[in-house]
């Protein structure tokens, strides 16, 4: 047990530049998920559970830095942008290979980032807009971009610019690249990808399996190529006790989304390490700020008072006690998590005061009784939890708060079309960059702002300033002035950051994961 590792501050910098403990080599590592993966393709993968497992698989041209403030050297070994920001030049490193042994080469770069960008191919394809041609010459990969673009290196250490092998591709059986794709999965045998693992066992919603990739470019700190382990075999059980009892007894080695009403046991079993690491993961509800609810009557939260108003009355730090166990921290940035790049950290957003919070509501002549309504994930008991101690928490602003459970396909509806007053909901970050996070919250056309209906012209317009803004001073202006008006205007209700909870036997070292959720394995050990 290591009581430091409950500490979410803890810099991920300090996990990741850590040697691993032992350098002993082989074992496979046992490990219980609360998902199934369903297609790990770099294009292709949508879900969590899909995203986090493809850094184990693929590599990418370059790598998020250890403290996740910029990139690092990955398959490319040299890298640079030109003065005008308008190409970015990189060099392959020699000897890179695919898992079957066959060469990477700078062909299989340009038709992995051709297909990475495809609209008809990728959801994440917008990542690379600013993208105009990729070529090849030899071992020397040329991008040219359409317009600058400050997010451009991040984007090719973000997992859907991860290579893969364009032969494999062109010899799978398929009419169309979904199905060549599924096809190679199927296959679950080395070839396609370059990470430290390969796929090699696979049962829908039961079971997974990854080999160590003997041609992985990297080495360990004995001079051998990593991962140390011999594989990663994983078992999908979505109950948590019963996650918890299978590490218990010895059946895994490890087990992730640990109830945190359960971390003050496990951290207390000395056969356990309990980890709490620091994550991109926020929690908030957005809050409906059109001037009219969906059924046309008059929208109370559409005045920026009231919503001020809920956030001064919400105590983060009792919410964190009851939901969290006391394993989180309040939201300092209204739009990112304080590990993400730019954040700014004037401490806890609108900190508890009832007394401001009811001067507000009188000054917004709020009426007395009036009803809102919080939808939340019918049978999660986070989200119930929420509702009770926010029912009591306002119930001073005069506010009857009453509940409308849904299913999560119904409450993304919900979303939406705008037929809601606030909702639960919460975030991860997929990109070692701001600009996904603060599109998807702020920026009306992505999104809606988060479907909160919010519209801000000023904010809109730094934004897109942003977009193309490559001085790194200025960008972190234009990132700051957003964070302040954001805060101001309040379309949300600004609750928490979580760590991510994983719990592993005393016999594994060097697992982490990270900031934006990746599980790294490769230089993970386990003694039996």
């Amino acid at each position: 047990m290591k009581r430091d590792h409950l500490l979410a501050s803890v810099l991920i910098s300090t996990a990741l530049a850590a040697p691993a403990f032992a350098q002993d080599r082989g074992g496979v590592l046992n490990f219980a998920r609360y998902d199934g993966s369903n297609l790990i393709d770099p294009i292709y993968a949508d879900r969590n559970p899909d995203i986090w497992m493809v850094g184990s698989l693929f590599d990418t041209l370059l790598r998020s830095s250890p403290n996740g403030d910029g990139v690092v050297s990955g398959l490319a070994e040299e890298h640079s942008v030109s003065e005008d920001g308008m190409t970015v030049s990189l060099i392959l490193r020699n000897g890179a290979a695919f898992s079957d042994g066959s060469p990477l080469t700078g062909e299989d770069v340009v038709f992995s980032l051709d297909r990475a960008r495809a609209p008809d191919l990728s959801p994440w394809s917008g990542l690379l807009g600013s993208i105009d041609t990729v070529t090849a010459d030899g071992n020397a990969i040329t991008i040219k971009l359409k317009n600058p673009d400050p997010t451009i290196l991040s984007m090719l250490a973000t997992f859907t610019t991860s290579i893969v092998s364009k032969a494999v591709f062109e010899a799978a059986e398929g009419a169309t690249d979904q199905e060549k794709s599924a096809a190679i999965f199927a296959t679950t045998s080395p070839g396609v990808g370059s990470g430290p693992f390969y796929l090699c066992g696979f049962e829908q919603g039961t079971s997974m399996e990854f080999c160590a990739n003997e041609n992985y470019w990297r080495d360990g700190e004995d001079g051998k190529p990593l991962p140390y382990l011999e594989g990663v075999n994983f078992q999908i059980i979505p109950d948590d006790a019963t996650r918890i009892l299978k590490l218990q007894s010895g059946e895994v080695d490890a087990a992730e989304f640990i109830p945190f009403s359960r971390v003050p046991e496990l951290d207390a079993d000395p056969a356990i390490d309990m980890n709490l690491f620091p994550s991109t993961r926020i929690i908030y509800s957005p809050i409906n700020t059109r001037e009219n609810r969906a059924d046309g009557s008059p929208n109370p939260l559409a005045d920026v008072r009231v919503r001020q108003a809920i956030n001064y009355a919400t105590n983060k730090d009792a919410l964190i006690g009851l939901v969290l166990q006391g394993a989180g921290k309040p939201m300092t940035s209204p739009l990112m998590a304080a590990a993400t790049q730019l954040a700014t950290n004037p401490g806890p957003l609108y900190g508890y005061d009832m007394e401001k919070a009811q001067a507000l509501i009188a000054e917004a002549g709020l009426e007395q009784g009036t009803e809102i309504a919080f939808t939340t994930l019918a049978g999660s008991a986070d989200d119930s939890t929420i509702f009770a101690a926010l029912q009591q928490m306002w119930a001073p602003l005069g506010i009857n708060l009453v509940v409308d459970q849904v299913d999560g396909p119904t409450r993304g509806a919900k979303n939406r079309s705008g037929e809601y007053d606030i909702h639960t909901y919460g975030w991860v970050n997929d990109v070692n960059d701001p600009s996904q996070v603060v599109g998807w919250l702020g920026y009306t056309p992505t999104a809606n702002a988060v479907g909160t209906g919010w519209d801000n012209a000023e904010f809109n317009g730094l934004y897109e300033a942003s977009q193309i803004e490559i001085n790194p001073e200025k960008r972190e202006q234009l990132y700051a002035e957003m964070q302040s008006i954001y805060a101001e205007a309040a379309p949300l209700l600004f609750m928490y950051e979580t760590p991510f909870a994983v719990a592993v036997s005393s016999s594994v070292d060097g697992y982490i994961q990270t900031p934006l959720g990746n599980n790294i394995f490769e230089e993970a050990t386990v003694s039996r």
